[in-house]
C-alpha cells in the first residue's frame, strides 16, 4: 500500500520523556515530506502548545488539536472545523468538577485557562519556560472558570488531572451520562472532556477527504485511548509499545517504545522509497 498521509500524535508517542522529537524521527519525516507526503499533527493539545513541533517539523498542514475538536491553519492563525462547547455546557461540567473536588485546564481561545496550579499546570508551565518566547503556550489565570466561560469566544476541550483516578472516571461516565459530551482518556490520570462525537479520527478523515485522499493512504501513530478513533480509521493504525494493552487491541500494529526510534524505522520500511 502507498502512504500519503502520516499522522501523528504527539505526547507518549512523537515525543519522548523529554518532550522532544527523536533525530531519527525528524529526519524520517523530513525525506517523507520531500517524497510529497503529507505530515499533519493530531494531538489533544492546545494550538498554542504545539510550535516547537510543528516548526521543528517544518509543516505546512493544519494541526487537528483538542482530541478533533478544530484544525488550526497555522500558516494564517486561524481555525476551521470547529465544534466547541457551548458556554452552558461548560458552566455545567464546571459546577460538576465543583462537586467532585477535581481542577483542571479549559482550553479556550487561543490559550489554557486555571483556576488553581494543580500538577499538570505546574509541569506543561515549567516545560514552557524552556522554550523559546515565542514558543511558549498560553496559559492565563482567572479567578472563576464560570465566569470566564461567559468571556471567552470558543471553549475547545477541558483537561482534567486528579490523583485519584476512580474518581476521575466516575466524574467522566457522569459527564457522559448527564450532559451527553465526549470523555476521553489522554494520559494515565488526564481526562478530557469535548463536545460530543468530537474524535481524532473523524476530524483526520475530514482533513484526508478535503485533500483528495482516502484514510486508506493514511499511516497513523498514537498510542492512549484517544488516538483509537484515529488508529481504526487508518489504512494502518499504529500504536506505540508503550500503549496500554487495550489501546493495541485497536491497532493493526504495534512497534517500539517512544524512547526509541521505531517511529522512523517504520516510515523508512512502509512510506519511503
Amino acid at each position: 500500500m502507498t502512504y500519503r498521509i502520516i499522522a501523528l500524535d504527539l505526547d507518549g508517542t512523537l515525543l519522548d520523556k523529554q518532550k522532544k522529537i527523536l533525530p531519527e524521527s525528524l529526519a524520517a519525516l523530513a525525506q517523507a515530506r520531500q517524497q510529497g507526503v503529507k505530515v499533519v499533527i493530531a494531538t489533544g493539545r492546545h494550538h498554542s502548545a504545539i510550535h516547537p513541533f510543528y516548526q521543528a517539523l517544518d509543516l505546512d498542514t493544519p494541526a487537528i488539536c483538542c482530541n478533533g475538536t478544530y484544525l488550526y491553519d497555522y500558516q494564517h492563525k486561524q481555525t476551521s472545523q470547529a465544534n466547541p462547547l457551548t458556554a452552558a455546557q461548560a458552566k455545567n461540567v464546571l459546577t460538576l468538577l465543583g462537586e467532585y473536588g477535581i481542577h483542571g485546564l479549559m482550553y479556550a481561545d487561543d490559550g489554557m485557562l486555571y483556576q488553581e496550579p494543580t500538577g499538570h499546570v505546574i509541569r506543561t508551565q515549567a516545560w514552557g519556560e524552556t522554550l523559546p518566547p515565542h514558543q511558549r503556550p498560553t496559559f492565563l489565570h482567572v479567578d472563576s472558570l464560570i465566569n470566564a466561560a461567559d468571556r471567552v469566544q470558543n471553549i475547545w476541550k477541558f483537561a482534567l488531572s486528579h490523583s485519584d483516578t476512580q474518581a476521575l472516571d466516575n466524574f467522566a461516565n457522569r459527564v457522559m451520562d448527564e450532559f451527553g459530551l465526549t470523555c476521553e482518556w489522554s494520559w494515565q490520570d488526564q481526562v478530557d472532556v469535548a463536545q460530543s462525537g468530537n474524535n481524532k479520527g473523524k476530524l483526520l478523515s475530514e482533513w484526508v477527504t478535503s485533500q483528495g485522499y482516502s484514510m486508506s493512504e493514511v499511516l497513523a501513530f498514537g498510542d492512549n485511548f484517544n488516538d483509537i478513533s484515529m488508529l481504526e480509521a487508518a489504512g494502518l493504525g499504529v500504536a506505540m509499545g508503550n500503549s496500554d494493552d487495550a489501546v493495541k487491541a485497536h491497532a493493526d500494529l504495534v512497534i517500539g517504545h517512544n524512547e526509541e526510534p521505531a517511529i522512523a524505522q517504520l516510515i523508512r520500511q512502509r512510506v519511503l522509497q
